[in-house]
């Protein structure tokens, strides 16, 4: 079963803290169709976030198709993510690296900052999505105004 941390000085919501973390675990095969996640008491009693946060978060993972509500009996995966197992011979060179880049010196942030600009240049960055057009209010003709 899967464990929430909250980071509450992270500056992401709550909610997407917990989609995040399912979605790693998916990823990692940590969890797998068919797994139960922790019902909303349990995060609550874990974590001590509001019920609605985890229900919203639940609803979420539900709207992507990755978890269903089954009335009663809880919330549980239908689908997994990814293919990179959590005993993956990767995770084990990626441990290595991340040890001597500690020992190297750097801090978190830098490591982060690293690793992500070697992931753009290895992969595709999402495309983002074009801003929404503007809507134009209609022109508005009133008769008996000075032009």
């Amino acid at each position: 079963m899967v464990e929430y941390r909250i980071d509450r000085h992270s500056g992401v919501a709550t909610y997407v803290q917990i989609v995040q973390q399912t979605k790693q675990a998916l990823r990692l095969g940590l969890l797998r169709p068919g797994d139960k996640l922790p019902t909303a008491r349990e995060v609550v009693e874990a974590t001590a976030i509001n019920p609605n946060t985890v229900l919203k978060a639940y609803r979420e993972l539900e709207r992507e198709g990755l978890v269903e509500a089954r009335r009663g009996l809880g919330t549980f995966v239908r689908r997994s993510l990814g293919a990179a197992p959590a005993d993956s011979p990767l995770r084990a060179e990626l441990e290595e690296w991340a040890a001597r880049a500690a020992t190297a010196g750097l801090d978190r942030d830098d490591v982060a900052a690293l690793f992500t600009a070697v992931l753009d240049q290895h992969f595709a960055a999402p495309a983002p999505h074009p801003p929404a057009p503007l809507r134009q209010a209609p022109e508005q003709h009133f008769q008996g105004e000075p032009s």
